[in-house]
């Protein structure tokens, strides 16, 4: 059995593990049960009624914060021309084509957090799909990172957005914010993730279509919240 810290403990003694709790007592829990001593980030874990094997029960997509994600997110746009230009003067951290993907394959370079591309780029971003993929840098155009308006595209990176899919599972995880947030800018951010969720519900789904919800912070308890706490 797993030891836990004394820190750990201390946390698990401020709530009840089997209660379910409204959104505003969760918002203000999940700061109050962060072991750590850095400024932790706050996930949302919600659990959805879905069979991935059907192709249209695969969610997958991105949503902008209204108040961030308290992260500071690198940018990188690969992209010619006019398209490069805006990129750059959109904010990108990195702009660049061949010269970048040959950084990125010859030198195992990944300075990046977010990779935005062209679709005429697409083709040459192919080769190095086993090495983007698995780190999930490989820009999707269902995640809004290959798109020909490269500069809304860095500018909703740098605003806050937050991309998601679901695993195998149907479970579907997110990064909602900082422990440092206020109540009121976590729970903005946590009622738009769980408000895009409903709204890209599949019409194949059968009975209820999600199953829980929770939020926990970074090494921190997960704590469970009501699904009457939102518009459904």
């Amino acid at each position: 059995m797993k030891k836990r810290s004394k820190k750990y403990r201390e946390v698990l003694s401020k709530f009840d593990k089997q209660k379910i709790y409204t959104k505003e007592e969760a918002a203000k829990l999940v700061k109050e049960t962060s072991p750590t001593k850095f400024d932790a980030s706050v996930e949302i874990a919600i659990r959805l009624n879905l069979d991935t094997k059907k192709a249209d029960q695969q969610l997958r997509g991105a949503i902008v914060l209204p108040k961030g994600t308290g992260k500071t997110n690198r940018v990188l746009v690969i992209a010619k021309g006019d398209q490069a230009k805006a990129a750059t003067a959109a904010g990108a951290d990195y702009v660049g084509d061949t010269d970048m993907l040959e950084k990125i394959e010859k030198e195992n370079w990944f300075d990046f957090d977010t990779m935005i591309a062209t679709p005429d780029m697409m083709p040459l971003l192919g080769r190095l799909g086993r090495i983007l993929g698995p780190k999930g840098l490989m820009p999707n155009p269902k995640t809004g990172t290959v798109t020909v308006d490269v500069a809304k595209a860095v500018q909703d990176a740098k605003a806050g957005r937050v991309e998601y899919r679901t695993d195998s599972f149907g479970n579907i995880h997110a990064i909602v914010g900082k422990v440092s947030f206020s109540d009121e800018d976590l729970l903005a951010n946590i009622d738009a993730f769980v408000s895009q969720i409903i709204k890209i519900k599949p019409a194949t789904v059968k009975g209820d279509y999600i199953k829980n919800i929770s939020i926990s912070s970074t090494m921190g308890p997960g704590i469970k919240i009501s699904l009457n706490s939102f518009d459904k």
